[in-house]
């Protein structure tokens, strides 16, 4: 045999060599096509899963069986390739159910999990989806898709925990939804904390973060990149086209704590909150979107740290102030701790546009410790546009080491310096909803291309996003008559519903429930007597709106401690809201302390509102919401409105409102009172501290047109923060007012000669 291009000659020997090998290579061949072949397996419990696994190659596909999956701890070890991963995904997407005590934990390479669905239950450990099982087994290159975790929250309302853990490196979390976490913790953490884990490179786009309730505490972030420990190192994560839909849950949606992160594409709805460069350098936020839409304390980007970069956001109706601006630019600590404020340094905020945005705060936070001001910043081409505001901008100290250049306003705000520009021209707004200046010549702002990810681009393709639903009234309405017994017929109650009575007396002998919203109201004036020690308990879940009621506490037991509406005494990791309207409560005085709200440790009230309603002789507090008396920044109620109502022989105080510690994290306790009368307040027997107002800490109160009559010490004592008091235009006769500090704004308050002919200061009004 030759080879005729070099004319060399092949033995025979050597021509069997040569054959032998080829079959040789061709029988490889063959074994090789069929191991790296592809498999499909269908499991139906983790223990199967677990055998799956073991044996299970690049390629493959691990199915697991429609249905719920009780108490089911899945742990998946695999190693699949960058061109074949191992595939683990439900049968049909979302309809695994995994409940009770059931998690997920995630290690190796190039394994992409799909379609899971977390419900009723919470995670026995302290992620519900980890990329780790244990602190030396890292997943990396690896995918979660697909996926829900929809109100999987522990009952214990401050007991921690994270919904998604993120380690090692090169991972990607997207078309996920994160839905209503109710307990303390953040719903998704970026964990540093290894050599590992830094300069990760995750992706982490196109999910639903959903609604998340005020925690009423630190600890309520959404996303969460670093810790403060290891906040200058490297992350580098991008965090892009997500949606962020209501989530409350503290002062930082997210908290970015590390460096060379992305922020870009998203969108805030809605949001109680802000983006907040709260640790770590170098981070950019780019075309995001935060539309507050007038609610209240909706908040952009916080600035804080050295060579941040906010460049082509939008921002619209956005009310926050203090911490929670449309823009923030914070005061730093000299030579600060690592865990504290590190002073704003070469950084950028330039081509951004504010529409309808009524803060922008400057040198935020500046205080005695927080004096290092911002140096060689740049504030440029951005539009503040608030044709209903003048005063937009808040300086709080030296703004020399930030240049200002070529910013445009509309003509009524008041501009800070040179760099900015007032224009008389109109806003117009896109088919997507974004709003810009008519005049085309400005170049100011956002860029022309500017567009951000839609709501339905985003989440798993099979979930339906949660509704704005009404909290009252879209139930069914059910008329009771007085012969019925009210609890009976409200003991299959569901959300919404509405129980109208008569205007005859109704006796209850039982306590009501109430797990789901109701209301219950009578257009004649319903008599309602009770008696047990509590007429309503609000149990998690649940809400009370009272309308046209006369509660009558006659037939109460003769002992301490009643109340008209309680609390459950168990953690609530749902928030509640009591709304009262034209009600009469009378003769609620058979022993002390009887209470109109009882509330206990670890809940907390959205919001409590009592307007055209009477008290006379109750015997205790009106509120109580002062069981959270560990000082650490954690309080019972955010909103509480009295409006138009009157107060006569209350034994113990009208409000009892606390919030301690010097966490700042949180926006309230926010107290409103309006058009009241308080006469006879504080005299009961049982009221040590005399009070007829206790207010410590709340961080906004607001008092008019209201008469005080008669009343022990009005004290409000302030703490942490920036509070403000506003009292105007209100009468006080014999009464002592008590404010810690200088911080309040008082007007037009007329204090009142008493029966003896001293005035009102000397009767006690002090600041």
């Amino acid at each position: 045999m030759y080879n005729t291009k070099r004319g060399l000659k092949i033995s025979s020997v050597a021509q069997s060599h040569f054959l032998f090998i080829i079959m040789i290579l061709f029988v490889m061949f063959i074994v090789g096509c069929q191991t790296n072949q592809s498999s499909y397996q269908k499991v139906e419990s983790a223990d199967q899963l677990k055998t799956a696994l073991a044996v299970a190659n690049p390629g493959d596909t691990i199915v697991l069986a429609n249905g719920e999956w009780k108490d089911a701890e899945l742990v998946i070890q695999a190693n699949g390739t960058k061109e074949a991963p191992i595939v683990v995904m439900a049968e049909k997407l979302g309809e695994v159910k995994l409940t009770g005590s059931s998690n997920l934990k995630l290690a190796g390479e190039f394994v992409v999990v799909n379609g899971l669905h977390f419900t009723k239950g919470y995670t026995p450990t302290a992620e519900v989806i980890s990329f780790r099982i244990k602190k030396d087994q890292l997943a990396n290159n690896c995918r979660i898709t697909e996926t829900l975790i929809d109100n999987y929250s522990n009952p214990e309302r401050h007991e921690s925990d994270y919904w998604v853990g993120m380690y090692g490196k090169n991972n990607r979390f997207d078309h996920n939804a994160l839905v209503g976490k109710g307990n303390k913790g953040v719903t998704m953490a970026v964990r540093l904390n290894s050599e590992e884990s830094l300069e990760n490179g995750h992706l982490i786009d196109h999910n639903y973060f959903g609604p998340r309730e005020n925690l009423g505490a630190n600890g309520g972030e959404t996303l969460r990149i670093g810790t403060s420990h290891y906040s200058l190192s490297f992350s580098n994560t991008q965090v892009i086209n997500n949606y962020f839909d209501r989530c409350d849950g503290e002062h930082e949606i997210i908290s970015n704590k590390s460096c060379g992160n992305l922020f870009k594409g998203n969108v805030f709805e809605e949001c109680v909150g802000t983006l907040t460069f709260r640790h770590g350098n170098e981070n950019t936020a780019e075309s995001n979107a935060f539309f507050g839409n007038g609610k209240p304390h909706t908040g952009g980007i916080r600035v804080i740290n050295e060579k941040q970069k906010v460049i082509n956001n939008y921002g619209y109706g956005l009310t926050g102030h203090r911490f929670r601006g449309a823009l923030v630019v914070m005061n730093g600590v000299p030579n600060s701790p690592i865990n504290r404020y590190n002073q704003v340094i070469d950084s950028e905020i330039n081509n951004n546009t504010f529409i309808n945005c009524d803060y922008v705060q400057l040198c935020a936070g500046s205080d005695e410790e927080r004096s290092a001001i911002p140096q060689t910043t740049s504030i440029s081409n951005n539009i503040f546009w608030n044709e209903a505001k003048d005063d937009v901008f808040t300086v709080y100290d030296d703004i020399s080491g930030i240049s200002f250049d070529a910013n445009i306003l509309s003509k009524n705000i008041e501009s800070i310096g040179s760099g900015f520009s007032a224009v008389n021209t109109e806003l117009v707004q896109n088919e997507k909803g974004i709003y810009s200046l008519k005049d085309e010549s400005i170049t100011a702002g956002t860029t022309s291309e500017f567009a951000v990810v839609s709501k339905e681009a985003t989440g798993p393709s099979w979930y339906t996003k949660p509704k704005q639903a009404k909290t009252f009234g879209y139930g069914r309405t059910i008329a009771v008559a007085a012969g019925e017994d009210l609890f009976d017929v409200m003991k299959d109650a569901k959300a919404g519903d509405v129980y109208t009575l008569s205007g005859d007396e109704y006796l209850l002998e039982k306590k009501i429930p109430v797990a789901v919203p109701i209301t219950v109201q009578s257009k004649e004036g319903a008599v309602i007597k009770f008696e047990k020690s509590n007429l309503f308990v609000i149990e998690n879940g649940g809400a009370l709106q009272l309308d046209g009621l006369i509660i009558d506490g006659a037939e109460c037991p003769d002992y301490a401690g009643n109340a008209v509406v309680s609390t459950s005494r168990y953690s609530m990791n749902r928030n509640y809201k009591l709304f009262i309207n034209n009600c009469e409560f009378r003769d609620l005085d058979v022993n002390h302390s009887f209470n109109i709200l009882k509330v206990y440790k670890n809940t907390f009230a959205d919001s409590i509102l009592i307007e055209n309603s009477r008290f006379t002789d109750v015997s205790g507090t009106i509120l109580e919401l002062n069981q959270e008396s560990d000082d650490i920044g954690i309080y019972n109620a955010e909103f509480v409105i009295l409006t138009n109502n009157t107060f006569k022989n209350i034994g113990k105080e009208i409000v009892n409102l606390h919030r301690g510690g010097s966490d700042e994290s949180t926006f309230g306790p926010l107290l409103f009172i309006d058009h009241c009368s308080f006469e006879k307040v504080g005299y009961g027997p049982k009221n040590k501290g005399e009070k007829s107002f206790t207010l410590h800490g709340v961080q906004k109160t607001k008092i008019t047109n209201s008469v005080f009559d008669d009343i022990k010490t009005f004290d409000i004592y302030h703490t942490v923060g920036e509070p403000i008091t506003k009292i105007s235009d209100c009468s006080m006769k014999q009464s002592t007012l008590k404010i810690s500090d200088q911080a309040a704004l008082l007007s037009n308050l007329k204090l009142a000669k008493d029966a003896n002919g001293s005035d009102g200061e000397k009767v006690g009004y002090k600041l």
